[in-house]
């Protein structure tokens, strides 16, 4: 078998991340938004986000940021306020329902990231989330 590549090999692993995530949120009753819907939704700044900043930072269209956006708002995720800096525009913030989603998605990563530790060890852990963060800083402009 051929080695798989490294943006297949960091891929696996979030996936499968993703995938602990949505059961651990279907189970307490979060089982309406995609994973489409969710990579918006965290780039969702705390004091809001206005859409063309959301779409960008998603790495979608302004067009499917919209649709997206629309979506988590009829399930009660988020909603669009007024930007008080721009009369204009309006930025997209976390709803309750999304706050109450936000805790068991964390509880989730944390419980994945105890058993990856574990697997690894301390020290090849640190290394990685090291060399990760390194990496971030060459491949995210939205950090």
């Amino acid at each position: 078998m051929d080695e798989l590549n490294v943006g297949l090999l960091l891929f696996i692993p979030y996936r499968a991340m993703e995938a602990r995530v949505f059961a651990a949120l279907a189970d307490e009753g979060f089982d309406d938004f995609t994973p489409a819907q969710a990579r918006v939704m965290q780039r969702i700044g705390p004091e809001g986000t206005r859409m063309t900043e959301l779409a960008e930072a998603a790495q979608v269209t302004k067009q499917t940021a919209s649709f997206l956006v629309d979506q988590l708002e009829r399930s009660g995720y988020v909603t669009r306020t007024p930007d008080p800096s721009d009369a204009r525009a309006r930025l997209v913030r976390i709803a309750d329902r999304g706050r109450a989603a936000q805790p068991v998605a964390a509880a989730a990563v944390a419980e994945v990231e105890s058993e990856w530790r574990a697997h690894l060890g301390v020290r090849d852990w640190e290394r990685l989330r090291g060399a990760l963060s390194s990496l971030r800083e060459i491949t995210d402009p939205y950090r």
